[in-house]
């Protein structure tokens, strides 16, 4: 199953869901994008805000990991804190142009411990306003040292990241394209299908 894609849709209703193979071609369309650098003024529950900033096309290298090729794209990075011991850090990028009108929630492998930079910018490839995050720790897929004596980052890690970040990202979303998501969608594989169906 390591290998398997997962690919979940949202429509009309969060209990409705339907497999990505039954869903019809939604056309893309335009929106304004507004000013990247201004999201850093959006006000987030218990977020902080710490990277707003416009993306050239081109090569992009993250805080950690190798470097991407990328479309141009807003770059919105921040921190929830939810709880005392939160730390969920997740990033948000926008396309500057075509965006297709849908989000995707980027999901995680094992017990996640950082971005998914890589599938950001597939996503944002495809038009894809999109939102990844660490859940809550900074670790390898397959440590789950930083779970003893912290149950609020097993809560951060168990549903809370992955929920706050959809929320926050959406938030961005419409702030910067003036409008919602018209459909919201998940894709991870492994530990990312049971956040799935968490979130749904």
């Amino acid at each position: 199953m390591h290998s398997s894609r997962f690919l979940i849709a949202r429509i009309l209703k969060p209990s409705v869901l339907l497999g990505a193979g039954m869903i019809s071609c939604i056309s893309a369309h335009q929106a304004r994008a507004g000013d990247c650098t201004s999201l850093a003024n959006i006000h987030l529950p218990a977020t902080e805000i710490t990277v707003a900033k416009a993306v050239p096309a081109g090569q992009f290298t993250p805080p950690k990991g190798d470097a991407v090729a990328v479309k141009a794209f807003c770059r919105v990075a921040a921190v929830s804190t939810p709880a005392p011991d939160s730390h969920i850090e997740f990033e948000a990028w926008l396309p500057l142009a075509n965006w297709n009108g849908k989000f995707e929630g980027i999901g995680n492998g094992g017990f996640a411990g950082s971005i998914d930079y890589g599938r950001l910018a597939d996503a944002v490839e495809h038009g894809y306003a999109a939102a990844s995050t660490n859940t809550g720790h900074d670790a390898g897929g397959a440590d789950a040292s930083w779970a003893l004596h912290h149950p609020e980052k097993i809560t951060d890690f168990g549903y809370r990241a992955i929920h706050l970040t959809n929320l926050n990202a959406k938030s961005l979303v419409r702030a910067f394209y003036g409008s919602a998501p018209k459909r919201s969608y998940f894709s991870a594989c492994s530990n990312g299908g049971r956040q799935a169906l968490m979130e749904a």
